[in-house]
């Protein structure tokens, strides 16, 4: 029988989108949607306190990278307890999530067998996210599903992408990731802001986030500003937001003298590369274009700065 432990965020939501849910018998710490998955056993911890400002939170990954240390623990005696045919992971980076490296050593002294099978995943683009999901649904023996997933899920993005193409308007747009040291957006977020028919300012397709700093911003002057840091919610970004609004260079911004500043959920959407980017190209489309996209996600998914 199919026993499920994923220790990515997106991975779960790719196995329920799949139906596979009612095999998912464990999580990561990070795992928190859909609702129900909360109830699982939690098989992983990050090292140090995440509770920490944007600055205190960078300095201490650095430290921790400088060192060799992981950032993460996965256990493995309730991996152990739990006796997983499947372990979703991912190799894309070793600051947002387990990697694949955490799960070896976790599972170096593992007496039972089989040894079970390992998933990485690796998304760094688009074209990637259908890869996962296809990967995900090989893997358990689902593969037509899979390909179903994927189509539903490109053609709702069509839709929303034609919509946006119609726009007159191309803002331009900085997509901020981190706020403290300033960080813009990569991977697959400058693909979605294309699509919304925005013009991104910072970040490539399909390479990791960029490190920015603020002559780059202010020589940029974007239309708009959406910030999006990874890992937190609106709430925790809002908490942030001094980090922006109290440089000196701040306030000449023409996005913020226009009041087109927003603040969106980077951890639930933005930085979550699954099923739910299908809202984040939505998050994007609405901020860009207000006139033509009803706010259908403000105040829950993004709202203004």
């Amino acid at each position: 029988m199919t026993r499920i432990v994923s220790l990515i965020a997106s991975a779960t939501e790719i196995v329920h989108a799949l139906g596979l849910g009612q095999f998912q018998v464990g999580r990561s710490h990070e795992c928190d949607y859909p609702e129900a998955i909360r109830t699982l056993p939690v098989c992983t911890t990050p090292t140090f306190p995440m509770s920490g400002s944007s600055a205190e939170i960078d300095g201490l990954v650095k430290a921790k990278l400088t060192d060799a240390v992981s950032i993460y623990q996965v256990f493995p005696d309730i991996l152990e307890a739990l006796q997983p045919t499947h372990i979703l992971t991912q190799t894309q980076c070793k600051v947002c999530a387990v990697s694949v490296e955490d799960v070896e050593r976790a599972l170096a002294n593992r007496i039972s067998s089989p040894r079970p099978r390992v998933v990485a995943l690796e998304p760094n683009s688009l074209a990637d996210i259908w890869a996962d999901i296809r990967r995900v649904a090989d893997a358990c023996g689902i593969g037509a599903r899979g390909d179903s997933l994927v189509e539903d899920l490109q053609n709702r993005m069509r839709a929303i992408a034609q919509r946006a193409a119609n726009q007159p308007m191309r803002p331009r747009i900085a997509c901020i990731e981190w706020q403290e040291p300033l960080m813009a957006a990569g991977n697959w977020v400058p693909e979605l802001v294309q699509m919304a028919n925005g013009s991104n300012l910072f970040g490539q397709p399909g390479s990791h986030s960029p490190w920015m700093n603020w002559a780059d911003l202010t020589a940029a002057d974007p239309d708009v500003i959406a910030v999006m840091p990874c890992g937190y919610d609106l709430a925790r970004t809002r908490s942030e937001m001094h980090w922006l609004t109290q440089n000196p260079a701040w306030a000449g911004l023409s996005a913020v003298q226009n009041g087109r500043v927003y603040l969106a959920d980077g951890n639930q959407y933005l930085n979550r590369p699954g099923p739910r980017i299908v809202e984040s190209l939505q998050i994007l489309a609405e901020i860009l274009h207000p006139g033509a996209f009803e706010p259908a996600l403000k105040n829950t998914a993004w709202e203004p700065a």
